[in-house]
């Protein structure tokens, strides 16, 4: 009983800000300017790459109000620290690379690939493709391993 009249009180005391997304706007970092917008990658205009890449985007940087999203020459970063992820768009779905050690992700599926060797675009040790929108929430949480694992909670 105790315990619960306390956590009343803590979260009566310590409640989370109401801010508005103004607000929000004002404090998110802003991504440094490469020069590249979505307009310089075809697949991610139109059909089902588009429909793909919207979704995956939006579930991305809603991990977290310091995730930024930059448009390069041959792919799309997203970045908290660092880049934690990177998509290749190709005609008929996105390729994922990880920025995490193949050794510490947690992939009951077995979709991820070591590229530790390999040389190819993005940053990181694990690629994963994305084809379809059925897909998105297992990869989302592949993701999720590396953006927490670049922000030191991973414990995988």
């Amino acid at each position: 009983e105790r315990a619960s009249r306390l956590a009343e009180t803590a979260l009566n005391v310590w409640a989370m800000p109401k801010l508005t997304t103004d607000t929000l706007e004002e404090y998110r970092p802003k991504a440094t300017a490469s020069g590249y917008t979505i307009e310089d990658h075809p697949y991610l205009l139109t059909g089902t790459v588009h429909e793909l890449f919207e979704a995956f985007r939006k579930e991305v940087l809603a991990l977290d109000p310091c995730v930024t999203e930059e448009f390069l020459k041959l792919y799309v970063a997203y970045k908290a620290e660092t880049n934690f992820v990177d998509v290749v768009p190709q005609a008929k779905r996105l390729i994922l690379s990880l920025n995490l050690p193949f050794s510490d992700i947690n992939d009951p599926k077995g979709l991820c690939k070591d590229v530790s060797d390999v040389g190819c675009w993005g940053n990181g040790d694990v690629k994963v493709g994305l084809g379809s929108l059925n897909e998105l929430p297992y990869v989302i949480g592949l993701v999720r391993q590396s953006f927490e694992h670049q922000m030191g909670n991973g414990g995988y």
